[in-house]
């Protein structure tokens, strides 16, 4: 595998390699795979929320500490509080150490703002991510992940901001390429969705978004409706929303092991999904507080040991199926001439 100013250059026998190499590494019988790519990150926040992983033992569920505060809302807080230098430091950290489990290339979310200036001080982080770590990041708007509480009883007030005054401020600054929801009872309805995904097309963001991580909630259609690029989760997926999905392969099915295995939820139908004929997208969704583990490693492994994908089945959910998700195909997700050399080296593997 020949390697030059930071791009694959060549691929062959080894008799065949040319003349003049300046440095040779040897695999010593290993194997060379693609870095992963990560579809769904919310790696920038403030703090852990350690406190709720306590909660979550004692038995209180994602919506009953959503309801006294927490989640969301407790992360909104803490990041206000925040220095956008402060959250850039912090997140460069996490983003150091995402990329030493083995990724390479990301997608990564707002919605720990929840308020104009807030939403665009984690894209303005995001946008300094990309350029100083020169790695391929996407960034997603998400103001849409929680009612703030001074909006709770009055949603319509705080759609015309993320309308008339967030998404339109984002799309002047060039800040982001996708916006996103979550799209779940007693979060945004499909009617709330529908409105936001129409503001935000308008001025050229692409829908992605979360739904069915509980329930039915209508997402999935709506999705479509709008030509998403994702719908993220899928814990709860019938076999009537897995038909639809087989007839809009633009909208990639991005399921999140981790997070369904950290919150004691049921893992999403890959199995069925893939026999069926769909594609799937595997990804972290490392967050602070349902899903605080940025490996893919971890999500290969849950992937086969609980949804029953085969190892390959879940290397290419994991590399070239988010790479083409995210429009990084030419870049990263797989071995080839052109591409980035975003490499994994990992011990021989015997039969």
């Amino acid at each position: 595998l020949l390697i030059e100013d930071g791009l694959i250059a060549g691929m062959g026998p080894e008799e065949e390699s040319p003349d003049g190499i300046d440095r040779v590494l040897d695999a010593k019988g290993g194997w060379i795979l693609p870095a992963f790519v990560d579809c769904h990150t919310h790696l920038v926040f403030a703090e852990w929320r350690n406190a709720e992983f306590v909660d979550r033992i004692r038995g209180l569920s994602y919506q009953e500490i959503a309801q006294r505060g927490g989640g969301i809302l407790n992360s909104a807080e803490k990041l206000r509080r925040l220095t956008e230098d402060e959250l850039f430091e912090s997140s460069l950290q996490r983003l150091l150490q995402s990329a030493a489990t083995g990724t390479a290339a990301f997608e990564i979310k707002s919605g720990y703002g929840l308020d104009t200036e807030s939403e665009l001080k984690i894209l303005r982080v995001v946008r300094r991510l990309k350029q100083v770590s020169g790695l391929p990041i996407r960034a997603t708007f998400l103001g849409a992940h929680a009612y703030p509480a001074e909006f709770r009883t009055d949603h319509a007030a705080y759609l015309r901001i993320l309308t008339d005054e967030m998404i339109p401020e984002i799309a002047a600054q060039g800040l982001a390429d996708y916006c996103d929801a979550f799209c779940e009872n007693g979060f945004f309805s499909t009617e709330e969705v529908d409105q936001l995904f129409t503001a935000a097309t308008a001025h050229g963001l692409r829908p992605r978004l979360h739904t069915n991580q509980f329930t039915h909630s209508g997402g999935i259609d709506l999705a479509i409706a709008h030509g998403a690029l994702s719908v993220d989760h899928l814990e709860v997926c019938d076999d009537r929303e897995i038909e639809a999905l087989l007839k809009a392969p633009g909208t990639a099915p991005v399921l999140l092991p981790y997070a369904a295995m950290f919150m004691g939820l049921h893992h999403p139908p890959a199995r069925k999904m893939i026999d069926a004929g769909l594609g799937i997208v595997l990804a972290s969704d490392f967050n602070p507080g349902t899903s605080p583990n940025p490996s893919l490693s971890w999500t290969w492994t849950l992937a086969c040991t609980q949804m029953k994908l085969l190892p390959e089945e879940a290397l290419n959910a994991l590399t070239i199926n988010p790479a083409f998700n995210l429009d990084f195909q030419d870049r990263v997700g797989s071995l080839a001439p052109g591409k980035e050399a975003h490499l994994l080296l990992i011990k021989p593997i015997s039969d």
